[in-house]
């Protein structure tokens, strides 16, 4: 576990799982799925910049040798955020 200087956890987010249909998360005691159709970007990438995820002030989710930002509000309310990627439509 990696801690930053002020003591918050660094390590809330794993990748459980990595399936063909999409990415199983957990991230401070919950489980997310993002399937591939609604987060592209995610597919076809190596197994090694998928797992290097981190949580970020306790909210947004950075990967960050691949250059993609989601906030855990995306996840739980989708119905909020209606633009999609436009890759694989």
């Amino acid at each position: 576990m990696k801690l930053l200087k002020n003591g918050r956890n660094t390590s809330i987010v794993s990748v459980e799982n990595i399936t063909p249909f999409g990415i199983w998360l957990y991230v401070a005691g919950k489980e997310f799925f993002l399937n591939y159709k609604a987060y592209p970007y995610l597919e076809n990438k190596s197994i090694k910049d998928i797992h290097n995820v981190k949580l970020l002030h306790g909210f947004h989710l950075h990967w960050p040798s691949l250059d993609i930002d989601l906030e855990i509000d995306n996840l739980e309310h989708p119905e909020k955020y209606p633009l999609r990627s436009k890759l694989n439509k």
